[in-house]
């Protein structure tokens, strides 16, 4: 099986919102909800992908003819490739009824950790998203990240012991999902945190904490002020907020303002090549998170499909870094990108 041979399959089986496409650029499927679609018109989500295609790669093959080092060290683990699996949940609602959110976990969660990366996961209404996670996370000796959402604190106590009994290296919060309806009319009330309040849960999370959904130099600074380890530059692909700038547009500022600082710093949001991931980097990132394209890849292939797309995103950004004299990552440098 090759990686088209997965799409294919996956278009047979994937439900009515995903389209599976050659190339996830949030057209085919723009405001669609349930499904990988966005809020409002999609403007966000297809502003992601193409704002990294507007960025190009600088070549230059005078330089060391070396293979060169993909590798990643972070929180103490050290990682094939400087990507993971982003966070799904509800997968039933949203992608078809071939997985749900254990058998997909199951899946994504053992065939990232056998490829040489790490999964995060998703979290949704239904306390059996978060408890097939975290099951999942567990059954790999904790090599997960598990994501829960801005709920209220009492729930969020009750998500991180599960996160705790699975062992999970990290722990991230959406807080960009603070824009889900289903989020809007909880009681008590759910959504947005102060920088007190995550700081409260920082300190429960007990292991490094992740804040996703940062999209500005202040809301980097506070994540810092309330102590986490590492951000995420996201707007949740554009499904929170219309009219919303591309992650790609606002990365280099926020990872300037961070420089220093020791917090680690990732991106998602329209990344679908190993040029991108290497575009990313270039511009202050240390890692990325791709999403919505392990779908299909679960859907069509199941363990092998994922396997076949981490090969693919991996050679494609060792193929980028030797033709631009990057050695390894540290190599890579704001000056290789245009």
């Amino acid at each position: 099986m090759n990686y088209q041979e997965v799409l294919e399959q996956a278009r047979g089986c994937i439900g009515d919102y995903c389209k599976a496409c050659s190339i996830c650029n949030g057209r085919a499927c723009k405001n669609q909800m349930p499904g990988p679609g966005a809020k409002g018109v999609g403007d966000t989500a297809i502003r992601n992908y193409d704002k990294w295609q507007a960025i190009r790669v600088v070549m230059d093959t005078i330089c060391e003819n070396a293979v060169p080092d993909t590798s990643l060290e972070l929180f103490g683990r050290t990682f094939r490739y400087p990507f993971f699996a982003g966070p799904v949940g509800a997968v039933t609602l949203h992608y078809g009824e071939k997985y749900n959110d254990l058998t997909y976990n199951n899946v994504l969660v053992k065939a990232c950790h056998d490829n040489g990366i790490a999964a995060f996961t998703g979290d949704g209404t239904d306390p059996a998203v978060m408890e097939a996670a975290t099951e999942a996370i567990a059954a790999e000796g904790g090599a997960g990240v598990p994501t829960v959402k801005p709920w209220n604190i009492q729930l969020i106590r009750e998500k991180l012991e599960l996160c705790k009994k699975a062992g999970s290296f990290a722990v991230a919060m959406d807080i960009d999902a603070a824009g889900l309806p289903f989020l809007k009319n909880m009681t008590p009330p759910a959504g947005s945190k102060t920088v007190e309040e995550l700081a409260r849960v920082a300190e429960l999370a007990g292991v490094p904490f992740i804040v996703k959904g940062i999209m500005s130099v202040r809301g980097a600074q506070k994540a810092k002020e309330a102590g986490a380890a590492a951000i995420v530059v996201s707007n949740h692909g554009g499904r929170v907020l219309d009219q919303c700038p591309a992650t790609a547009e606002v990365l280099a500022d926020i990872a300037a303002s961070l420089e220093g600082s020791g917090m680690k710093v990732l991106v998602d949001g329209g990344i679908r090549s190993g040029v991108d991931v290497f575009k990313a980097l270039a511009l202050g990132a240390d890692a990325v998170l791709i999403c919505r394209p392990f779908v299909p890849a679960v859907f069509g292939g199941g363990e092998e499909g994922v396997k076949l797309y981490i090969e693919k995103i991996g050679a494609e950004l060792a193929d980028t870094m030797a033709m631009c004299g990057a050695k390894d990552l540290a190599s890579i440098t704001r000056s290789m990108v245009c």
